[in-house]
């Protein structure tokens, strides 16, 4: 994992997108001592914004059956396909 200053890396842009990219690992990029941005390769971008939507998606059903273990009772599948416009 590395760091350089804005400017270092607009003047370096194709080293620092090809650590990134050969490396598979983020060149943070700072400004004033401040991390404000990274430069990551775009497969393991991917593969990370997959892997949280996952992650999102198993605590969406977690949260609805803990709903329904506390009574709550669960929504007819018409209405939710009318809801999503597929009735």
């Amino acid at each position: 994992m590395s760091e350089m200053t804005v400017s270092e890396a607009r003047a370096r842009l194709a080293d620092v997108i090809d650590e990134a990219r050969v490396a598979h690992d983020p060149v943070f990029l700072t400004r004033r001592g401040r991390r404000v941005a990274a430069v990551v390769d775009a497969d393991q971008l991917e593969s990370l914004i997959e892997a949280a939507e996952d992650l999102a998606d198993i605590r969406a059903a977690r949260e609805a059956r803990e709903e329904i273990d506390a009574g709550e009772a669960p929504i007819p599948w018409d209405q939710v396909k009318a809801d999503l416009g597929l009735a």
